[in-house]
């Protein structure tokens, strides 16, 4: 069974939004009205409607570090993912966990970022050298 996910979400403004999951992100804009908007969001549908954006709290312990949670995000292919934290670098990111390599040369070995949008909302990027290994155990 093949599937899109979907997520929807709060953010305070749609143009700081626009910004930042179009310009930033790079992410392609898909319907919108007055009060919400779409993006394609590496392929999964996200929907950014106006309102206040949950409450979050570094609450998540990932090895030695605490992560913000609740969180949402991606795994992507190494390369892409190293593209993306370019990207995001140039755009002067304010990362809450900047990008790196965590669990080196163990099964799940993965490379992590972790950045909020304007809001708030935490987001997290994890790169695999091949996304068949992000269940090994």
């Amino acid at each position: 069974m093949q599937s899109i996910f979907h997520l929807a979400f709060h953010v305070r403004d749609l143009d700081g939004a626009r910004r930042f999951y179009g310009d930033v992100l790079g992410c392609a804009e898909g319907r919108s009205t007055d009060t919400w908007v779409d993006f394609d969001f590496f392929g999964h549908q996200v929907s950014l409607h106006l309102g206040e954006p949950f409450a979050t709290a570094r609450t998540g312990r990932v090895g030695d570090t605490m992560v913000p949670m609740p969180h949402f995000g991606l795994a992507l292919a190494l390369p892409d993912w190293q593209a993306l934290a370019e990207r995001l670098q140039a755009a002067n990111t304010d990362f809450v966990l900047p990008p790196q390599v965590r669990f080196e040369g163990q099964p799940g070995e993965q490379w992590t970022m972790f950045f909020c949008d304007p809001f708030g909302n935490p987001i997290e990027v994890k790169g695999f050298r091949s996304l068949a290994t992000v269940y090994d155990k």
